[in-house]
């Protein structure tokens, strides 16, 4: 018996970080919506969804998967989780550097990351030599972060976000993950 409600409680505890954590591809959102609640449990501000062939200018700007990427409009991104995060991951391709700061419930900054210090910018044909599109940024091991704000140019369109992946567990040290595509 002891064994059994072991198993159920392992099976309940999964079920509930399932439904606290997830991968976001931004796919099945018609090119130019503007980005707020759709998503259970998180709130954008100044994002906006684009299309390859439509909006996006997948030839600078690749998605990471899929044909849809969020971009910066009008301003930084924010993201707000109904619950705190410990891992927060997704792919940049820019114009100019970025920075995700990552906040607790009181809005108290947590701590920062930035993109690659020596990519001026990573677009896929004119961005700068040798870096590559879809920049992985990482954010793990800040404690319980309830938002994020993500800014490259202050006045947006700046950059393409895909692949938002938050609560993996946190197992590395705040990190910066380059890619190689």
């Amino acid at each position: 018996m002891r064994a059994f409600c072991s198993v159920v409680l392992l099976l309940l505890s999964a079920s509930v970080l399932k439904a606290q954590s997830g991968v976001i591809d931004f796919e099945g959102l018609p090119d130019s919506t503007i980005l707020t609640n759709q998503y259970p449990n998180l709130n954008f501000n100044n994002a906006i969804i684009l299309t390859s062939g439509i909006s996006l200018n997948e030839f600078e700007f690749p998605p990471h998967s899929g044909v849809n990427v969020v971009s910066d409009n009008g301003g930084p991104i924010q993201i707000t989780f109904a619950s705190p995060q410990s891992t927060i991951q997704a792919f940049f391709t820019y114009t100019r550097p970025i920075t995700i700061q990552a906040f607790d419930s009181t809005s108290h900054l947590l701590g920062s990351v930035s993109s690659n210090p020596a990519c001026a910018s990573n677009m896929a044909l004119s961005g700068t030599p040798g870096c590559l599109p879809n920049e992985p940024l990482t954010i793990a091991n800040l404690g319980a972060v309830s938002s994020i704000t993500i800014t490259g140019d202050p006045a947006g369109g700046s950059f393409t976000m895909d692949d938002l992946s938050f609560g993996l567990p946190a197992t590395d040290a705040f990190q910066v993950r380059y890619a190689s595509n």
